[in-house]
């Protein structure tokens, strides 16, 4: 029988600290400041900066960094709002980019 490992996470490349689960991923289809992003319903074991307007390539957003609670490495961020209704399923999700996470438990 194989052995149960537990859910599998991702972690911050930085100190392995779990910061989202698998489950949790929305799409894997998305473009962060250092290439490949996810966007994710939840994340977990961060701090989030303040918010700011930001010009991203599906057009005007609120967001907020998001770093690493344990190392600060900043991570991806959070989508506050949306301007344009197409975009607005966003909102309250977290962008990690793909570059600052690693898998654990696979």
């Amino acid at each position: 029988m194989a052995e149960s490992l537990g859910p599998r996470l991702y972690s911050c490349c930085n100190c392995r600290n779990h910061v989202s689960l698998h489950d949790d991923i929305i799409s894997k289809s998305f473009q962060g400041r250092n290439g490949r992003a996810f966007l994710f319903s939840h994340a977990m074991n961060i701090t989030v900066g303040p918010k700011e307007d930001r010009h991203l390539i599906t057009g005007l957003h609120t967001v907020a960094d998001i770093y690493c609670a344990d190392c600060r490495a900043l991570l991806g961020w959070k989508y506050e709002r949306a301007y344009e209704a197409s975009q607005k399923y966003k909102e309250g999700k977290f962008i990690l980019e793909k570059a600052k996470i690693v898998m654990e438990n696979w």
